[in-house]
């Protein structure tokens, strides 16, 4: 496993043989969801992009112009979808868009959507033995079977499309768990908070072949709230 080098730590040449398997990866949390009420909305059909979200990921496109990006693989669920989409709209030529069903939101999200944050103590019990250690109850994933379906997705695109530079666009959870898989840190809950990306925060993760060789986080664009956008 390739070790993160500090963000200003300077990248290693590379060789002729890693450079020709070299694939780099954008992972991306979907931008900022249109969500009034406040709930967990999982699973949920018809949560889509705010305002703001759609400027975010309006944004990330702009960013990655010059990456070259070839395709872009997304959560079936419409917020990563729409985020893919405006992305896309900002690169030319347009990258090669396609659902993978591997950046799905988190299983246990499926318990707790709909409803509100405040009261998921109080309305999904089980939510406390999820946060004490998931993957002890039925539905729930562990941090390493979540994490590890976003990078088992990395290296199968690797396989298939060598020397490619592509972003996949998921959700919270699934993200977070990656970045510890890759870290090697403790799986436990305090991980899956102490490091998070925020919503069009994105995993730049550089892979020699199947391997991951370096990974560093990029904030999600500092963008103006536009007028429209819900408070």
């Amino acid at each position: 496993m390739g070790v993160r080098p500090a963000p200003t730590a300077p990248r290693s040449a590379p060789t002729a043989c890693s450079l020709k398997a070299l694939n780099r990866f954008f992972l991306i949390r979907h931008a900022d969801v249109e969500n009034p009420q406040h709930v967990l909305y999982g699973h949920l059909p018809g949560f889509r992009l705010s305002a703001l979200g759609r400027t975010q990921a309006a944004a990330v496109g702009e960013r990655l112009r010059a990456a070259d990006l070839k395709r872009i693989v997304h959560s079936p669920l419409e917020r990563a979808k729409e985020t893919a989409e405006i992305i896309a709209r900002e690169l030319t030529p347009a990258p090669v868009l396609e659902a993978d069903f591997d950046l799905r939101e988190a299983d246990f999200s499926r318990y707790l959507q709909g409803v509100p944050y405040w009261q998921v103590p109080l309305r999904r019990p089980m939510w406390l033995v999820h946060k004490a250690k998931r993957g002890l109850l039925p539905g729930d994933e562990s941090i390493e079977v979540m994490g590890g379906r976003v990078v088992r997705l990395v290296r199968r695109l690797t396989r298939e499309h060598p020397g490619e530079t592509m972003a996949l666009v998921s959700h919270a959870d699934p993200l977070d768990a990656a970045w510890i898989v890759l870290d090697g840190r403790p799986q436990n809950e305090r991980e899956m908070h102490r490091k998070q990306f925020q919503k069009a925060g994105m995993l730049q993760l550089d892979m020699d072949g199947e391997t991951p060789k370096a990974w560093e986080y990029i904030p999600a664009p500092n963008v103006a709230k536009p007028v429209t956008a819900a408070a």
